[in-house]
């Protein structure tokens, strides 16, 4: 298994949260995920994405069919990348402002999520996340994403015992072991996307 791993390619991998808070739970399932990559799960790299510079979406700010330098290079991120992890909070039962206008600002002609595999984790309250996570494979389909449908990762943040300590790092064992295996499932997605196993 590891010379199989060993002998394909680097999966690269753009990530992007929902939240723009420093502690928010979900930028910790971000970084728990990016320390996975660099210890057991290899093969990938994961980059997180900052979505807080850009500006509301607004045709306006596209002259001549150019974007804001800002949106420039976060298109170029998306662009590069070979898939995508969302941490996806859930707010009023649906995606947050903040990555819908992330979302809506990379799929501007053209449109560079287009044929990509992407994998979705979310740690809120209740449902973990999940109608969040409906919507936004909801809105994947137009956007031509390909979801990884199994292992769903919806986290209950706040059940007892403690899945994350105050700066909002993922300290579950649990929930990096079912973390780990989206990730897995992902790479695996991402190479068949690709035609390569």
């Amino acid at each position: 298994m590891e010379a199989m791993v060993a002998s394909q390619p680097v999966i690269k991998i753009a990530a992007i949260c929902g939240s723009l808070r420093k502690a928010s739970f979900n930028r910790g399932l971000i970084r728990s995920a990016i320390e996975l990559t660099k210890e057991s799960v290899k093969g990938m790299e994961i980059e997180y994405i900052d979505i807080s510079p850009l500006p509301m979406l607004n045709t306006d700010l596209e002259v001549d069919g150019t974007y804001p330098p800002v949106v420039e290079a976060f298109r170029q991120k998306i662009l590069q990348a070979d898939s995508y992890l969302f941490a996806c909070p859930e707010y009023n039962y649906s995606v947050t402002g903040p990555l819908k206008n992330a979302i809506d600002w990379a799929s501007r002609p053209p449109n560079v999520w287009a044929d990509k595999a992407a994998a979705i984790v979310s740690a809120a309250g209740g449902s973990g996340g999940a109608r969040a996570q409906y919507h936004l494979r909801q809105i994947g389909v137009y956007l031509d994403l390909h979801f990884v449908n199994k292992p769903e990762y919806f986290l209950n943040a706040f059940q007892p015992p403690a899945k994350f300590d105050s700066d909002g790092n993922l300290i579950d064992e649990e929930s990096k072991e079912k973390l780990k295996a989206v990730l897995l499932a992902l790479r695996a997605f991402t190479l068949r996307l690709q035609g390569i196993c």
